[in-house]
């Protein structure tokens, strides 16, 4: 169990401002000071000599901070390349695997995908023919088994890939991969995780999952800083891999093809080792448990106070939870949008608010600089916000 104090007794570790109460720490994270030095060092030292930094110094160091983030997250450091999001590597892997898919074809996943992930496939289905197939999985849901259930009866016979999201985005749903992967794995069919929001909040295992590909960001959970993430691949499939920028070194490896797509900016990658030891300074598992414990006594909180039904169970709930807005206001998107703004400007609460499904929802993030105070001022904003 945690024993160090969390929420506003640590807040002053990160830049945000003091009068937001922030509660999307899942959208892009945020930085923790620290980090952001140790990136600005990097920075630094880069520009003392370009040249020598990113041709020599800088994949050497790449090389030690693969090894801490590969080893916080259960993978062979041989088996992890370094992307700048989820999205590339999600489009790394689609990309490398066009060339095998034929027109009739169907690439499955689901109808709580993460929206870029869904263009990715549809772009594959637009030069390649294929179809793109999501199973409904319903919201609001009563256990994992659903998702299980839904995604079995989706794959057929001209099943070819699959993405499952660790974490959903819209919905902050913790899928049961290790229920999911098997049901294609039987089946010969490559079966891509979108781990997006896992590494951190999660103790992920990625090489105990079993699927043949893995992405996850760090700088969401992590606290790395923006444009850091991981791609793993399992070794049976690394030759055929390419990197999702073609540059210099296509064809020249797994790693070399991923290490250098152009210049670009290294820093968040070789910060992510102080990003890892930012965590462990206070534990991985106290943070989680933190998070966990804090976002379920918010959303119990938020709902009695609304008088909502919670759309999921607590064992699906990780460190974000979505909750339907009070008044079944579901007209369009743009309602959404409005009291998003609202709530932001004139109530300083910063958290997405989702048209999903024909509803209205808000998602709310628990980060260790979160208390139950700022759900509380959410709780008592949202209905004024709604009146105008």
């Amino acid at each position: 169990m945690y024993k160090i104090e969390f929420g506003k007794a640590i807040r002053g570790r990160w830049l945000l401002e003091d009068d937001l109460h922030f509660l999307n720490h899942g959208s892009f994270g945020a930085c923790p000071r620290d980090v952001l030095i140790a990136q600005s060092e990097w920075r630094s030292k880069m520009e003392r000599q370009p040249v020598h930094f990113i041709t020599v110094e800088a994949p050497e160091q790449l090389i030690k901070s693969k090894k801490l983030v590969s080893d916080f997250l259960g993978a062979q450091t041989e088996n992890v390349v370094f992307v700048e999001n989820a999205t590339s590597g999600v489009n790394a892997v689609v990309r490398s695997l066009m060339p095998t898919w034929k027109a009739g074809d169907e690439l499955l996943t689901t109808t709580h995908v993460y929206g870029a992930m869904r263009q990715t496939l549809h772009y594959a289905s637009d030069v390649m023919g294929t179809k793109v197939i999501e199973a409904k999985v319903p919201f609001p849901i009563t256990s994992e088994n659903e998702v299980v259930d839904v995604v079995r009866k989706a794959i057929t016979d001209k099943t070819r890939f699959a993405i499952i999201d660790h974490v959903t985005s819209p919905t902050g749903l913790v899928y049961p991969i290790e229920k999911i992967i098997p049901l294609f794995k039987e089946r010969g069919i490559p079966v891509m995780i979108d781990g997006a929001h896992a590494p951190g909040m999660l103790d992920v295992k990625i090489e105990k999952y079993g699927a043949d590909y893995y992405t996850g960001n760090c700088h969401k959970w992590m606290f790395a800083p923006k444009g850091c993430a991981i791609l793993w691949v399992a070794p049976e499939h690394q030759t055929k891999m390419h990197a999702h920028i073609t540059s210099h070194n296509y064809k020249a490896g797994f790693h070399q093809e991923f290490e250098w797509i152009g210049t670009r900016d290294l820093t968040p990658m070789l910060a992510a080792s102080a990003a890892v030891g930012f965590i462990n300074e206070y534990g991985g598992e106290n943070i989680r448990t933190y998070n966990h414990d804090l976002v379920v006594q918010a959303r119990k909180m938020i709902a009695a106070k609304w008088n909502v039904a919670l759309p999921a169970p607590e064992s699906m709930i990780g460190s974000l939870s979505t909750i339907p807005v009070p008044g079944n206001i579901s007209e369009h998107d743009s309602v959404a949008q409005k009291l998003h703004d609202r709530l932001r400007d004139e109530f300083r609460c910063e958290l997405p608010v989702i048209f999903y499904g024909g509803n209205v929802y808000i998602r709310i993030s628990a980060q260790i600089y979160n208390e139950m105070s700022d759900y509380e001022h959410l709780a008592a904003s949202l209905p004024l916000a709604i009146r105008g």
